[in-house]
């Protein structure tokens, strides 16, 4: 990865390459800023090469000078979500081993509560506009922290601020790490297809391979150097990491960061200040803008590329966007365990409601519940072979050997078919997860969270049909003899334990809940239930 930047930051200096709250870096500031933090690892702290740091930013310039600073120093990044809870974040560091951490200020309260249960060391915190001219970035700090109040009082006495470090670290010679190509680069955590969140070990030839892929993929649609992409999904989700921190830094192009897409219409306030050529989101985002009159009211002009990943695309859904931009939506699907991209719909023949076809040297394949492969225009477990399936689970061989089998065939858990023109359909998701606007959440995990509320004696998390997220999250619940609940008891805890995607719209008390004859609850009854419920066929 170190290399491409290299290269790319060579060749496209004076282009700009990330630009958010009205400042923009060139490529070649990126490589000097980057080079920076990198040179403050090195000589600051006692980092080594291999060492895990979490990142812990949304969609802020900030972003990409720390993970590219920390991969220059060897450091191995480890995405974190900025919305975790103390508990979710409590977890990750652990598994990671995680021995530094950036963060946002917003989120350093919960820094504050984590770390002494962690082996994190070095802290390095960064407030939104930090990379702002000193006016302007004084100006908008204090606009956040005092009358937004979104930064809530911590005490960190050894963290070091982000410009701190940057100055620390000018001028300084940075030892280039040069990395082997199956060394891991990312730790970027899911769950999988099963439970408690895992890191999936993403190397560098896993994610160069993804950034060539996704660039023979675009081909003559996007052209080096001069496009000018709207990046509003989160870059510490693989999706959006590896398109536009990854594919879009090969190719010299300029990405538009979004730091909050809940926020319309601030977003297309955004958007109407560049004539974009790319437009990277999911159904959810899609619905939201298209319903906006603000944003039908934008100039389109020059939108040539509309990707769509992280959950299915509606067909309602392609079609109002393509009927308010002009441009078609072209649907792709991967996992994070494929860093992400494993197939794409050609921009130039959209198959909609299709994941498209195999992304270069890439394989796919379908198989019965035995493992057996099936023939084409048969619905089985689909397989995914490529250079961009992940090294494994992070220290957890038997969850990386059921996933993965001795040839290098990656099991997905999501049930599709391969057509006989070689388009993928994806039918249905052979696990319980449930897809709540792009992000995974399991049901074992927000079950774990509501039995340690006191009075739960029985509990199930289901996802059901959601017109604006997907799917949203109804639990069931059944209550202790003798003991009382109520839902807002119930929505009070999940509150306090989860992130927000991972709240539950609906609660339903129950005196049973349908179980097997040993006991284990039936989720997929539920599901049915309120599918029946709502009309739609089973």
């Amino acid at each position: 990865i170190q290399a491409v930047l290299k290269q790319s930051c060579e060749r496209f200096a004076d282009k700009p390459a990330f630009s958010n709250l009205g400042k923009t870096l060139t490529y070649g500031e990126l490589y000097k800023l980057s080079g920076d933090f990198a040179a403050y690892l090195q000589q600051n702290t006692d980092l080594q090469p291999g060492d895990r740091i979490a990142v812990q930013l949304p969609n802020l310039i900030q972003y990409p000078i720390v993970v590219f600073g920390a991969m220059r120093a060897g450091l191995i990044v480890v995405n974190t979500n900025p919305l975790y809870t103390a508990r979710e974040m409590e977890h990750q560091f652990n598994d990671a081993g995680a021995k530094a951490l950036v963060c946002l200020a917003n989120m350093a309260h919960l820094a504050e509560e984590v770390l002494p249960k962690t082996g994190i060391k070095h802290v390095v915190i960064t407030e939104v506009a930090d990379m702002l001219p000193p006016l302007k970035r004084m100006l908008v700090n204090a606009v956040v922290k005092h009358v937004k109040k979104m930064v809530p009082a911590y005490s960190l006495p050894k963290a070091v601020k982000l410009n701190d470090a940057l100055a620390l670290g000018r001028g300084k010679p940075v030892r280039e790490a040069s990395p082997k190509s199956d060394d891991v680069a990312v730790l970027q955590y899911t769950g999988g297809t099963t439970g408690v969140a895992k890191g999936a070990m993403l190397t560098h030839r896993n994610i160069v391979a993804n950034m060539l892929q996704c660039k023979a993929l675009m081909g003559s649609n996007l052209n080096d150097g001069s496009e000018v992409l709207i990046a509003p999904l989160p870059l510490y989700h693989i999706y959006a990491f590896t398109f536009h921190c990854m594919a879009m830094m090969l190719s010299g192009n300029h990405n538009i960061l979004i730091s909050n897409p809940r926020d319309l219409p601030a977003m297309i306030k955004d958007l109407g200040k560049y004539r974009f050529s790319g437009f990277v989101g999911l159904n959810t985002l899609f619905v939201a803008l298209c319903n906006s009159e603000d944003f039908r009211k934008l100039d389109f002009s020059a939108l040539k590329v509309t990707l769509s990943g992280g959950m299915a695309l509606q067909l309602a859904t392609a079609e109002r966007w393509k009927q308010v931009t002009g441009c078609p939506i072209c649907e792709g699907y991967g996992l994070t365990e494929t860093s992400p991209v494993a197939s794409v719909n050609p921009i130039e023949h959209i198959q909609l409601g299709s994941i498209g076809i195999p992304v270069p040297s890439t394989q796919f394949k379908v198989i019965n519940d035995d493992g057996q492969d099936l023939a084409q225009g048969e619905i089985g477990e689909l397989c995914i072979k490529g250079p961009q399936v992940m090294k494994g689970y992070w220290q957890r061989p038997e969850a990386t050997d059921e996933v993965i089998d001795a040839q290098g065939w990656f099991k997905t858990g999501d049930i599709g078919v391969i057509q006989e023109d070689g388009y993928i359909r994806i039918v249905d998701r052979k696990k319980d997860m449930i897809l709540v606007s792009g992000f995974n959440v399991y049901p074992n995990e927000l079950e774990d969270v509501l039995a340690s509320l006191p009075g739960v004696l029985q509990c199930a998390a289901i996802g059901v049909p959601d017109e604006k997220s997907g799917e949203a999250i109804k639990l069931f619940v059944v209550v202790k003899p003798g003991e009382s609940l109520t839902k807002e008891q119930v929505m009070q805890h999940m509150h306090d334990n989860l992130t927000g995607y991972k709240r539950p719209k609906a609660v339903e008390f129950r005196d049973s809940l349908p179980t097997t004859n040993v006991g284990k609850i039936l989720r997929r009854e539920l599901r049915d239930e309120e599918l029946r419920k709502l009309g739609h066929k089973k």
